[in-house]
């Protein structure tokens, strides 16, 4: 970028010769010579590079020539040498040539990721070694490397298996583990634009999730790689250190307390993590940028303060950098240890940005900083990008950075005031910090969270508010203080002053959902109503000037949108076996038996808060019978759901959708035929009345991504899923459960 520096505004003026008024034109050309010269064009290569990322995922159909994308960048950086004089050539060629490198980029994670994906669902005995163990109030959670099968060969056999268990003998990370599974694909979306964990479990090496059924037998697995030695010996420290944090004040504060130090969420209960959500704090359990933030803070203060205090330490070294150093390595340590997850990877990046910055100099919260976190972030996990925690973390860094001035608070301090007003400013100085900082971080991560999630808190303000003074001022500075005191036996005082504290969260949760209305359900808007929303985002806080009114125009475009979602009218589920159609009252129905999980993502997409398992316990309210079921549309159309192929001909002559989880007959007339074959090709549909027709989309408009199995790997065993399709929680035949769902848990916007 140094082409693009002082002095290039009259280069800039002298190119843009668009038929605009002459005084426009002159003060658009200003403004971004004034960009150019504080070195604000480059947090723009992360956009160019994101979207890079966005187009490999979004348009490619197959896998392309890996060498294509870094030839082309290769050339348009190469051109740059040419164009110094030129500075929008000079900047578009750079946007050009890093959007290819994004898209090598993650054309070349996708390659490096790859491993087999379970073809079907299959019950046969498996041995391998536990990598992950996860506790959980009833049972646990395991990640499982495969060693063998059933027999499958190495060519097709998953590399990893996500499975869940109610009762095992003890079982730890690092043991040799053989057992009857039953196992399942990952399940995708559940509708068209909905969450795919397959996609994710692909990126993770998890080739199928499902139940241990029958006994279990444990050995040591001493031979096992040294890396997944090392790996499981962590993760086992882990499951003990959050046991002995959880022990240490008791009940759901304890279980919390270990949560927000060790990463480790199974021991929350659903009505802790009901009231964390609905009081918009949820983000303080999940290890992100706000753990890694304060972390990094305690550790620099303790530093900088215990250095400050010899006389020499603070006359004759450089206590700040030194300080930045000691806080460098305690986060790296401290998100070692809570798991690397991918939210606190990326947090850790970022962190480790910011305080690099200090040790050379720099600004440590700059938007070049975040730039660069963003860009090695994405060039390591490029499929991040599509997940809201990148998207909700640094859009709240940006909205951060952007507003810093103004919501530093320091005009409520004075130079010259007495001690009265000097404390009084200060209080107000941080009450209103919080408030702005909150206010600002919630803004910025509304559009995601609502994509993502179709739900708004309203008083997460409040929540926020009331909570964040406790984590800040108790939670995370007894976090530090308690993993320091534990080699030494010392920590138990610790964790029940940090139980104390998260008592009082829990306490400040239980208050505001109980408020009428303390989670809204909104219908889900489409992408592009999101991609205008981030523009209107990065426009209106990566520049430096007046460049920000742009913002404008795509954020009223995008709310305008997101305001005016397109409702369908009829959910089918991937594997046939439910629907969800709209009626003449205009609210969904339900139609067959699809899996709760899968229909409360409907009615959430609908914008409907009616809870799953109250629909599914009231009944359908439908004709069905051995043969099958049958609804009617808003308009009067039929739609049938066959479960038994006698059925085929009488629903084939009069219903106008037929869906079923077997395959429908060649000579099936009905105008639109779901049946195995197409959502097995094309997954879960959404149907929308469109005049005499009906308009369909599928969860999979474009080919056969590489998270999918093969086409037509799938046998009929697909129509025994009846409760454990899409991340249901239904139960194999041994009454094991059969835990498929992603963890539901929101990442935190900061």
């Amino acid at each position: 970028m140094q082409g693009i520096g002082a002095g290039t505004a009259g280069g800039v003026i002298a190119v843009l010769r668009a038929p605009v008024p002459s005084l426009l034109r002159g003060r658009f050309a200003s403004a971004l010579g004034r960009e150019a010269e504080q070195r604000r064009l480059f947090p723009w290569l992360a956009v160019a590079f994101g979207v890079g990322i966005l187009v490999f995922f979004g348009l490619t159909d197959g896998r392309p020539w890996l060498p294509a994308p870094l030839i082309a960048a290769a050339a348009a950086l190469a051109l740059t040498a040419r164009l110094g004089e030129r500075p929008v050539a000079l900047a578009a060629a750079l946007a050009l040539g890093f959007a290819c490198l994004g898209f090598a980029a993650a054309a070349w994670r996708v390659e490096r990721v790859a491993a087999p994906v379970l073809g079907r669902v299959m019950i046969a005995p498996l041995s391998g070694v536990i990598e992950a163990l996860d506790e959980r109030e009833e049972g646990a959670r395991l990640i499982v490397r495969v060693e063998t099968l059933g027999a499958l060969a190495a060519g097709v056999r998953p590399l990893r298996v996500r499975v869940s268990f109610r009762k095992a003998p003890p079982l730890r990370p690092g043991d040799r583990l053989s057992a009857t599974a039953r196992l399942m694909p990952p399940p995708e979306a559940a509708r068209p634009g909905g969450y795919d964990f397959a996609r994710d479990a692909y990126f993770q090496g998890i080739g199928a999730v499902g139940s241990l059924i029958g006994p279990i037998t444990v050995a040591p697995a001493a031979d096992a790689p040294l890396g997944l030695r090392l790996a499981a010996a962590l993760d086992d420290a882990r499951n003990a250190f959050t046991r002995r944090i959880a022990e240490g004040y008791g009940g759901q504060p304890g279980a919390v307390a270990a949560a927000l130090v060790t990463g480790k969420r199974g021991l929350i209960g659903p009505r802790a993590n009901d009231a964390l959500r609905a009081a918009g704090i949820y983000h303080v359990v999940s290890i992100s940028g706000l753990h890694m933030v304060l972390a990094a803070g305690v550790v620099f203060w303790l530093v900088r303060a215990v250095l400050a205090l010899v006389p020499h330490c603070a006359l004759a070294w450089p206590v700040k950098k030194i300080a930045a150093a000691c806080a460098m390595v305690g986060v790296s340590a401290y998100c070692a240890f809570s798991g690397w997850d991918i939210a606190a990877e990326r947090s850790l990046v970022m962190t480790l940005v910011m305080l690099g910055a200090i040790l050379v100099d720099r600004p440590a919260l700059s938007m070049r900083n975040l730039a660069m976190a963003a860009l090695i972030g994405l060039a390591r996990e490029p499929e991040a990008l599509l997940g809201p925690s990148f998207q909700m973390s640094f859009g709240a860094v940006a909205g951060l950075v952007a507003c810093a001035r103004l919501i530093d608070g320091s005009l409520f301090i004075r130079p010259g005031a007495g001690p009265v007003r000097r404390l009084t400013g200060l209080a107000a100085r941080t009450a209103v910090g919080t408030l702005a900082t909150t206010l600002v971080a919630q803004i910025a991560t509304a559009p995601f969270a609502v994509y993502h999630f179709q739900t708004v808190q309203p008083f997460g303000l409040v929540g926020n508010a009331l909570t964040l003074p406790l984590v800040s001022l108790v939670v995370m500075p007894c976090a530090v203080l308690g993993t320091l005191a534990a080699p030494f036996a010392l920590d138990r005082p610790v964790w029940w002053l940090m139980g104390q504290a998260v008592a009082g969260m829990l306490a400040i949760s239980e208050w505001i959902a109980g408020f009428g209305r303390a989670i809204v359900v909104v219908p889900a808007f489409g992408p592009g109503a999101l991609m205008l929303l981030a523009a209107a985002l990065l426009l209106a806080t990566l520049p430096a000037t007046g460049l920000r009114r742009f913002a404008l125009a795509p954020a009223l475009a995008g709310l305008a949108l997101a305001a005016t979602p397109q409702h369908h009218d009829l959910y089918v589920d991937r594997q046939g076996l439910g629907a969800a159609l709209r009626g003449a009252d205009g609210h969904l129905a339900v139609l067959g038996k699809p899996s709760a999980f899968v229909l409360e993502q409907w009615l959430k997409a609908d914008g409907d808060a009616r809870r799953a398992a109250d629909l599914l316990a009231a009944g359908t309210g439908r004709h069905c019978d051995r043969l099958g079921c049958t609804g009617t549309l808003a308009d009067g159309r039929s739609v049938a759901l066959v479960k038994d192929r006698r059925a085929f001909p009488e629903d084939c002559a009069r219903a106008a959708v037929v869906i079923s989880p077997l395959s429908a007959p060649e000579t099936c007339a009905a105008p639109l035929v779901l049946d195995r074959r197409r959502l097995s090709a094309r997954g879960a549909a959404a149907l929308r009345l469109d005049g005499d027709g009906v308009r369909v989309t599928h969860a999979n408009s474009r080919g056969i991504p590489p998270w999918r199995p093969p086409q037509g790997s799938a046998d009929e065993d697909r129509t025994k899923q009846t409760r454990t399709e899409q991340g249901g929680k239904g139960e194999s035949a041994t009454g094991e459960p059969m835990d498929t769902a992603p963890d539901e848990a929101p990442p935190g916007p900061l």
